[in-house]
């Protein structure tokens, strides 16, 4: 691998989940290097003495692992060159750690051919959304060569409560589905919940408060029980993030051959949503499209 004596760890992406990781990291005394689409999120860390590159492929060339926090694999193959002659010194030498939520099958294709260019692959999807980012209490699932995961298990450390090693490549992404299957299925439950009771013309408080105080209480249900109450849809993990995570579980349980009627129901919800202009918003923003009939 290559050599630096700074060991020095790269991180491109700085949006609501890659922003608060790195800044752990960061805080954890790594010698960072960043780069991001939009400069305006370089603030926060720069006070943090982060390096700063000026293109991506400044991150490669001083950084022997690099994080990967896009939004899908379009983006992820612009970052990487892939397909064009920069692709070799991206690749080569190097340990790239994936941590968006992509297709498995993109995923797999993906390792074989960093590993074929010389270069090591660390598939590692979190479970978390804004505000456990922040607390650095995301759960890391890995995936790929023993070797490799060896390597980078500790930069997790800073930014998440636990890490589970899932085995081969695609293995941590199904894993991450399997886990998502509960919660999109368990938020849309609760914002229908929600919207039930206020057709009721119940008292919303008290709803809350017996939810809150019930079996089904946890970490994420009383944020999402308070943002309802309180109409806050600002985004911790936002719609257009859930949808894409919902397509892609709808689209592996085809390819398996299961049902998934939760995940189908709430791909429509969730489409709808995103189709009235709510893609930014929470996910609890999914609200709206009881309001307006889909249900």
């Amino acid at each position: 691998m290559i050599e630096s004596t700074e060991e020095q760890v790269g991180f491109i992406g700085l949006g609501s989940m890659g922003e608060p990781m790195a800044l752990n990291l960061a805080r954890s005394g790594k010698k960072l290097v960043v780069w991001n689409r939009t400069p305006a999120k370089y603030a926060s860390l720069k006070t943090l003495g982060v390096g700063i590159a000026a293109e991506p492929s400044e991150v490669f060339v001083r950084c022997p692992v690099v994080f990967l926090m896009l939004a899908d694999s379009v983006a992820l193959d612009a970052i990487l060159a892939r397909g064009t002659p920069g692709w070799a010194s991206r690749i080569s030498g190097r340990t790239i750690i994936n941590t968006a939520t992509v297709a498995p099958g993109y995923s797999k294709t993906l390792e074989s051919e960093i590993r074929a260019s010389g270069g090591r692959y660390v598939e590692a999807p979190v479970s978390g959304s804004r505000k456990p980012a922040e607390a650095g209490q995301l759960v890391a699932m890995l995936a790929g060569e023993e070797a490799a995961i060896e390597q980078v298990s500790a930069l997790f450390s800073p930014m998440c409560r636990g890490v589970v090693h899932c085995g081969e490549v695609p293995r941590a992404l199904s894993m991450k589905f399997a886990v998502n299957v509960f919660l999109i299925a368990s938020i849309t439950g609760l914002v229908e919940s929600a919207n039930f009771a206020r057709a009721q013309g119940l008292d919303l408080s008290a709803w809350a408060s017996i939810v809150n105080a019930s079996q089904m209480a946890s970490d994420i249900s009383r944020v999402k029980v308070e943002k309802l109450l309180e109409g806050d849809f600002s985004a911790q993990a936002a719609i257009t993030n859930v949808l894409e995570t919902n397509r892609l579980i709808a689209e592996a349980a085809q390819e398996s051959g299961i049902s998934a009627p939760l995940m189908d129901t709430c791909l429509a919800l969730y489409r709808r949503a995103q189709g009235l202009g709510h893609g930014a918003l929470d996910a609890v923003a999914v609200l709206r499209a009881f309001e307006d009939g889909a249900a």
